[in-house]
């Protein structure tokens, strides 16, 4: 079988495409030595065509394999692609939802700082002024515990009776009372008090030795006002004794100043004191000094004015002559006897009261038409 093909002794291997001639041959026709030379040539030239065929189907499918391959590879790097910038999209949603959170915790952090420092100055602001209407009202409480201590001293050291009169300056004769500096604020009970029944109780009123009797309109007046004490000027009672007494009294010539000065009473913050007239030429009073010693700054008349008057917490002073001070000294006196009663200082019966009052108001009745005590 393998004798008809040249020996390879020359040194030069065989041909390529003859190798599988042979081999192929011998795979048709393992018992070849029948067949002829002529059939063997013609197979040697078939296989040939046949190799290459496969050559081509290998490279048809290798391409088709990398084709494949390649298409698959793009699927998957643009489904990547797509994951990515779904991933970008995220990224960025997210960071703009949390620059938005940091602003708003910036801006609620500042708004809470805010109101922290607004809550902590309001807190100091109110402890001031609790600390300042403690300060007044231990003062108040100290003026009024004062108060009370002299008006027992007065009740109980004197009696219509038999009346203290170095507790009372009022009683004593002009010569023995001596100045009084300021006006009275602790004014006692009356010192001839009238021993007549009351009118409610359904006896006569009958008049004590100097001639008085209880007016039971005014009475009446009195004792509704004492039911339910008010420093309201509206209550029929206040209102009789504002218009018949308190008005007039301090109806000076300067309204202005005499608005202030009964306004200054009403609320029980004016202040009169003496002016020391020897020792005027050498000392310099602090405040703002109105008027002169020699005018009185409530008539506008010429008068030696031996006191002054302070309204309120102002510094300014104002001088007055004896017949001005004489007006507001008995005003403030019935405004200081009412007040004791609206605090329950006062312990008597409803009659004394009434006879306390009505004295009172005599006073202002006399010193508004120009009477008033001598000064030594």
């Amino acid at each position: 079988m393998w004798s008809g093909q040249p020996h390879p002794d020359e040194g030069h291997p065989p041909p390529l495409e003859t190798v599988p001639v042979s081999w192929k041959g011998c795979r048709e026709s393992p018992g070849g030595p029948a067949e002829s030379p002529a059939g063997e040539e013609a197979q040697g030239e078939d296989s040939p065509t046949a190799a290459q065929l496969d050559v081509l189907r290998l490279r048809s499918s290798s391409m088709e394999i990398r084709e494949k391959g390649s298409e698959f590879l793009k699927e998957e790097l643009h489904k990547a692609q797509k994951e990515l910038q779904l991933k970008d999209e995220e990224c960025e949603r997210l960071s703009k939802v949390r620059e938005q959170l940091e602003q708003e915790l910036e801006e609620l952090t500042a708004s809470l700082f805010e109101e922290a420092h607004r809550m902590v100055r309001e807190a100091n602001m109110k402890q001031a002024a609790s600390e300042k209407q403690l300060k007044e009202a231990r003062g108040k409480i100290d003026m009024l515990q004062a108060e009370v201590t002299a008006l027992k001293t007065l009740v109980l050291t004197s009696t219509p009776a038999s009346p203290n009169r170095e507790l009372h300056p009022q009683l004593l004769s002009p010569t023995k009372a001596g100045p009084r500096k300021g006006h009275l604020r602790h004014k006692s009970t009356s010192s001839a008090l009238c021993p007549a029944m009351c009118p409610t109780a359904g006896h006569p009123l009958t008049p004590d030795k100097e001639g008085k009797e209880v007016d039971t309109t005014l009475f009446a007046e009195f004792q509704a006002w004492r039911e339910s004490p008010t420093l309201d000027k509206t209550c029929p009672f206040l209102e009789r004794v504002y218009r018949e007494d308190v008005g007039p009294c301090l109806d000076f010539t300067m309204q202005e100043l005499s608005a202030l000065v009964r306004a200054a009473v009403e609320d029980n913050t004016l202040t009169i004191e003496p002016v020391a007239s020897q020792t005027l030429p050498a000392v310099k009073v602090a405040a703002v000094e109105c008027g002169s010693t020699n005018t009185c700054a409530l008539s506008g008349l010429a008068r030696a004015c031996r006191h002054r008057i302070r309204l309120g917490d102002s510094e300014s002073h104002y001088y007055i002559s004896p017949s001005s001070r004489a007006r507001i000294t008995a005003v403030c006196n019935f405004f200081t006897y009412i007040r004791y009663i609206q605090q329950g200082l006062v312990r008597q019966e409803v009659e004394p009261m009434f006879w306390e009052i009505t004295r009172l108001r005599k006073e202002m009745s006399l010193a508004k038409l120009g009477f008033f005590p001598q000064e030594a």
